[in-house]
């Protein structure tokens, strides 16, 4: 499986959108170089007030430009790094990849999944209804979370826009997302 990066954010300061930058540099076992959210423990502020020494499962924040293009021939004005993304991927199916898997990015840097991004009401200062429209309810009813993914950097190293993307799997059996 593989695909490619489209673009990639970074912000110093705890905003929800994150401009696109030439390249990003991925951390072992920080993040992302110079964004807000890099650290081994939790950085979003929300969990730092409940407990500051969580381990940081949010380290980089991964999202399809698919969801980018469905979100846009609903209406919605969005475009790469907008909704709090570091990297925005095509031709991955983030939401369907099982916690564990890793993502390698480029020529060495590895993100392995923690887990799916829950929707924040955030959203809504983007846009009136762009909360709703990333999350949908499942044939059994449950909650899909469409906001991208979470992961930690296990290798570091530089991340371009047209960077291809190559999907490891972990071995089975795999458990699937939840949020993190």
């Amino acid at each position: 499986m593989g695909g490619c990066v489209i673009a990639v954010s970074r912000s110093a300061t705890h905003t929800l959108s994150k401009p696109n930058q030439e390249r990003i540099r991925l951390v072992t076992g920080l993040g992302v170089e110079g964004d807000a959210h890099q650290g081994e423990t939790v950085r979003h502020r929300s969990r730092v007030a409940r407990d500051p020494s969580q381990p940081n499962l949010r380290q980089v924040h991964l999202m399809h430009a698919e969801l980018h293009d469905e979100l846009q021939a609903a209406g919605f004005l969005v475009s790469a790094g907008e909704m709090g993304e570091n990297v925005t991927t095509r031709g991955i199916a983030l939401l369907q990849l099982p916690t564990g898997a890793r993502l390698r990015l480029g020529g060495a840097a590895v993100v392995e999944i923690t887990g799916l991004r829950n929707p924040c009401a955030q959203l809504e200062r983007i846009q009136t209804g762009l909360m709703a429209a990333t999350l949908a309810r499942d044939a059994r009813g449950d909650l899909v979370r469409m906001a991208g993914v979470m992961g930690v950097v296990v290798a570091g190293g530089e991340v371009a826009p047209g960077d291809p993307i190559r999907v490891e799997l972990p071995p089975g059996p795999h458990r699937a997302l939840a949020p993190v």
